[in-house]
């Protein structure tokens, strides 16, 4: 019953314009992201998951699982697009403490206080209009765990301004509210991207950003890396009842 629950139906999910068309250039961009490990840095000072259970909503290929799956107890990646759910399972078919369910944020399937980490990278949680996601990830939580939302930076340059030229509703500013005034923490990391060939760079580039914003970021990018700037935001589930008296 529950997975009937759970089935994805698609007005739950809005198409990811990057990995859902183009999964062998977002690996190769996954693989460029953050080659000095400044933003696992900061997810392991914020949230130390070792030994603990993982969710990763918006796992897509499952990139980032087996990282996780190298020192949690158990991780669960949950996506869903089935082409995506498909490549991490594949993935991740060696490793005994990850397991790959299809999705979507709003409708976890997952029993009630069943994880320590609750993580989002770049997925879902993009400010307002999110709530549904917040509540599920809250109900998956354990007291004391935590959400943890890893998103760009849409104030922080180069990237930034690449993106709000190409989502002009996109209000970092009011983005950064909506967490704020629902109880998340801000830690600003700046990650380096870093590829190994030229052409790499400006194919992922152009997964990114419509045609004009993608040749304007090429154009301004000279050799084979440039910072990208994100947003670390970290939510603690209660650990119960606060007395008034």
């Amino acid at each position: 019953m529950r997975a009937a629950l759970n089935a994805v139906r698609p007005v739950d999910v809005v198409p990811s314009p990057n990995i859902w068309h183009w999964p062998d250039v977002y690996e190769v961009e996954n693989r460029a992201q953050d080659v000095g490990g400044a933003i696992w840095s900061a997810l392991r000072s914020e949230c130390p998951f070792a030994g603990l259970d993982v969710v990763d909503v918006g796992c897509g290929d499952g990139f980032h699982l087996p990282l996780f799956a190298s020192s949690a107890r158990s991780v669960v990646g949950v996506e869903p697009h089935p082409p995506l759910v498909a490549r991490a399972k594949n993935r991740v078919a060696p490793l005994s403490n990850v397991r790959v369910v299809s999705g979507p944020a709003q409708r976890l399937p997952l029993d009630d206080a069943s994880a320590d980490l609750v993580h989002a990278r770049t997925a879902y949680f993009f400010g307002p209009g999110c709530e549904p996601g917040l509540r599920e990830a809250d109900r998956v939580l354990r007291p004391g765990g935590a959400l943890a939302i890893i998103d760009l930076d849409g104030a922080a340059s180069p990237y930034g301004p690449w993106l709000c030229a190409d989502e002009p509703r996109y209000d970092p500013s009011a983005v950064e509210k909506f967490f704020a005034d629902n109880g998340f923490s801000l830690q600003r990391v700046t990650a380096e991207w870093r590829f190994e060939r030229r052409e790499d760079l400006e194919a992922v580039l152009r997964i990114e950003f419509s045609a004009q914003v993608a040749e304007r970021a090429i154009a301004s990018v000279e050799g084979l890396s440039f910072p990208v700037g994100y947003r670390v935001h970290v939510r603690r589930k209660p650990t119960g009842l606060i007395s008034s008296r």
